[in-house]
């Protein structure tokens, strides 16, 4: 792959600009690369999200804390969820307490599936950043995303 600039054949009026257009561009890059290794086991990359944190969590939890722990936050979560529960990957309870909280639980069918999914295959993609280049990455992501002066 080229440097960036030179892929999209554009100038840019900063590096600022560049850098925001840059993450754009290689955030759809790997999303383009993660949508081609769930395609097999027919769910997306959201789904996937909510099986690793129910499989995380060890036990049922809310339909509200699994949107809150998503990597990419989603208005659809609780029809992500009904797919995978129509796929029979997980369970679905309400509370007896209070109908209105529904819990979620991974099952033996979704713990399976997880098991054949390789993710480790995608840290190739990384393979070219030392440890510390990978820290320093995290470091920059988190500083940017932490920014008091976000013009929202």
């Amino acid at each position: 792959m080229a440097e960036f600039s030179k892929e999209i054949n554009s100038e840019f009026k900063n590096e600022h600009i560049k850098a925001f257009l840059n993450l754009k561009f290689t955030a759809n890059y790997f999303e383009n690369i993660e949508n081609m290794m769930f395609k097999p086991f027919k769910i997306s990359s959201q789904q996937y999200n909510i099986l690793r944190i129910l499989r995380g969590a060890k036990k049922a939890i809310t339909v509200k804390t699994v949107k809150e722990r998503m990597v990419q936050k989603s208005p659809n979560a609780t029809r992500l969820m009904d797919k995978l529960c129509d796929k029979g990957l997980i369970v679905r309870t309400r509370c007896e307490n209070d109908r209105r909280v529904v819990y979620v639980q991974i099952n033996e069918k979704g713990l399976e599936l997880l098991n054949k999914i390789k993710v480790d295959n995608f840290n190739g993609n990384f393979s070219n950043l030392s440890d510390e280049e990978a820290k320093l990455l995290n470091n920059l992501l988190d500083k940017f995303r932490n920014n008091e002066n976000k013009n929202i």
